[in-house]
């Protein structure tokens, strides 16, 4: 069959464009992969919490044991101490590791906006709510989900989270219909909860 020169010539030069296209898709593949060796890299327990102590020997001891796990996490200590750097250094080194990590501080966010921040809401579900938004449950799907502070959540708002942990499942602002999620969650504390506890602050159940 007769095909038209300029026709070559575009089928020539789709090609060439088709073989740049996935040249340039290996090579960010190539960048991606060599990024999280980097990350997994820099997360072995031991280069990045420093220390040749008892206590941090059994700490890393700690995080080995909770990183082959799901279990949720509670890191309690001091503000300054690295408690997120302790979280990061288990979802790095879990089976979530190439999923995302996704940090909240409790403290940070307002009251009132902070079950909408956690489980997202529906379009129409207040004022200003032109649109869906998805929360960080589902913004982590499949990672993990650190809650920074989790000792400063207002107790009204504290039900909410136990319900959602016990089921697995929230409801968006707004919604009716119950989303699964599939997220490890850490959370960390500077706060003593056990005297919140007493102090009728914090839910003992939660």
């Amino acid at each position: 069959n007769f095909i038209p020169k300029n026709s070559e010539t575009d089928l020539r030069n789709e090609l060439i464009k088709t073989y740049h296209r996935l040249k340039n898709f290996l090579e960010l593949k190539k960048d991606v992969q060599s990024i999280q060796d980097r990350v997994d890299q820099k997360f072995r327990f031991n280069e990045t919490i420093i220390g040749e102590s008892k206590p941090i020997k059994g700490l890393f001891k700690l995080l080995e044991k909770a990183a082959k796990t799901n279990i949720t996490v509670m890191v309690t200590g001091e503000t300054g101490t690295g408690k997120e750097l302790v979280a990061q250094a288990i979802h790095y080194n879990s089976q979530r590791r190439k999923e995302k990590f996704v940090a909240v501080n409790m403290a940070a966010i307002p009251n009132e906006l902070l079950e909408s921040e956690l489980f997202g809401y529906e379009k129409g579900a207040f004022t200003g709510a032109n649109h869906r938004k998805l929360g960080k449950f589902e913004f982590a799907d499949k990672g993990t989900l650190f809650l920074d502070e989790i000792g400063e959540m207002d107790i009204s708002l504290q039900a909410k989270l136990l319900r959602a942990l016990e089921d697995r499942a929230f409801i968006r602002v707004g919604g009716m219909e119950p989303i699964p999620f599939n997220v490890r969650i850490i959370v960390a504390t500077h706060v003593n909860l056990e005297k919140s506890v007493e102090a009728g602050k914090f839910r003992e159940d939660l």
